[in-house]
């Protein structure tokens, strides 16, 4: 949790970045990858005046400053920011897929956003509450004993 809370804030102490909601967290089993503990996750939106590319290169600093490791694809890591969805952008960039490939495959990413943003959409695969109903069969937990604190 420490971690999330400190990522928020390292997000936030860009200049070019302005947080303006904060999601719920939950807990969720981990998705791929070799066996792992569960994981923390809560969805972010901001308004940026960076490009996608420079967003990705300031989320990845942040990784970094939380030790982030990249060893085994989908392993264990103590932080992974994905940019869900720039401004309805569309890119097959394979640095820099938009918006995420997987983000309406995932109820850790679709249940925290449409909680903060339900007019959500990810673009080319529908409203954000309306993908839910596809990945209903994924568990997780609203924790209602963490919470994120926004920057001030």
């Amino acid at each position: 949790m420490a971690t999330l809370q400190g990522a928020v804030e390292a997000l936030s102490r860009d200049s070019s970045v302005r947080i303006t909601a904060v999601s719920p967290v939950y807990e969720t089993a981990p998705v791929g990858g070799p066996e792992q503990g569960a994981y923390l996750n809560a969805v972010v939106v901001a308004e940026c005046s960076l490009r996608p590319h420079a967003l990705l290169e300031l989320t990845q600093g942040v990784e970094q400053e939380f030790h982030r490791v990249r060893e085994v694809r989908w392993g264990p890591r103590t932080l992974d920011i994905d940019i869900l969805d720039f401004d309805a952008e569309t890119s097959d960039d394979p640095v820099l897929t938009l918006p995420h490939p997987r983000a309406h495959e995932r109820a850790f990413v679709l249940r925290p956003w449409s909680d903060i943003d339900p007019d959500a959409v990810v673009v080319g695969r529908g409203a954000v509450g309306d993908l839910l109903g596809e990945v209903a069969d994924q568990e997780l937990w609203r924790r209602s004993d963490l919470a994120l604190r926004p920057p001030e």
